[in-house]
């Protein structure tokens, strides 16, 4: 049976990617709940790497929160764009040496189960979260292979509940990229 943690991590996920998908700035605070809750659960289950994952969201949430208000032109709104493709390659870089970083301190200081997965997730959604912040399309492919692999795992640790919620990131994620792709200037717009 899930705990009363669970089921507020669930409504506050769902809602805060929800509200991703549209562009609302109020997205953030709606997260920064949600990441607390996780935090908590994350704990008390092993997932180690996702303990700080959270921690990092709720400092990027702050940043992302502004950067969305006064990081655009002029300091106003920031629209939706693309990643330039060194920028692409520097991002893929950081999710493989994150991914062995963690996956050493976790075999050698924690006695986390699933050390591998578990810091390729929390290597995945950090660049994710980053590009998040900025806006860039690409983010949602990111959180797709993130969510994916978040799935078998959250089933394996028997975190039922926050293993549907990763399904329902699933949908959004797809909806959230269509969306966002359609929102790019039409010199940007994707074929």
């Amino acid at each position: 049976m899930p705990g009363w943690m669970e089921v507020f991590g669930f409504v506050t996920g769902a809602a805060c990617v929800g509200l991703l998908v549209r562009q609302n700035i109020w997205n953030w605070p709606l997260g920064i709940a949600n990441n607390l809750t996780f935090m908590v659960l994350f704990y008390r289950t092993g997932l180690y790497a996702d303990v700080g994952l959270q921690v990092f969201y709720i400092a990027i949430s702050v940043y992302g929160w502004w950067h969305w208000l006064h990081g655009g032109r002029d300091h106003g709104a920031l629209a939706a764009s693309r990643v330039r493709p060194a920028t692409a390659l520097l991002l893929v870089g950081t999710v493989a040496v994150t991914t062995a970083l963690l996956t050493f301190i976790l075999r050698r200081y924690t006695n986390s189960t699933v050390p591998v997965l578990d810091s390729l997730i929390t290597a995945l959604s950090l660049v994710a979260q980053f590009m998040m912040t900025r806006k860039w399309v690409e983010n949602w492919p990111v959180w797709i292979l993130a969510n994916c692999i978040s799935v078998g795992l959250l089933i394996y640790k028997d975190l039922y509940v926050a293993s549907l919620l990763y399904l329902v990131y699933q949908v959004l994620c797809v909806m959230g990229w269509k969306e966002w792709r359609a929102a790019l200037r039409p010199n940007e717009a994707v074929a």
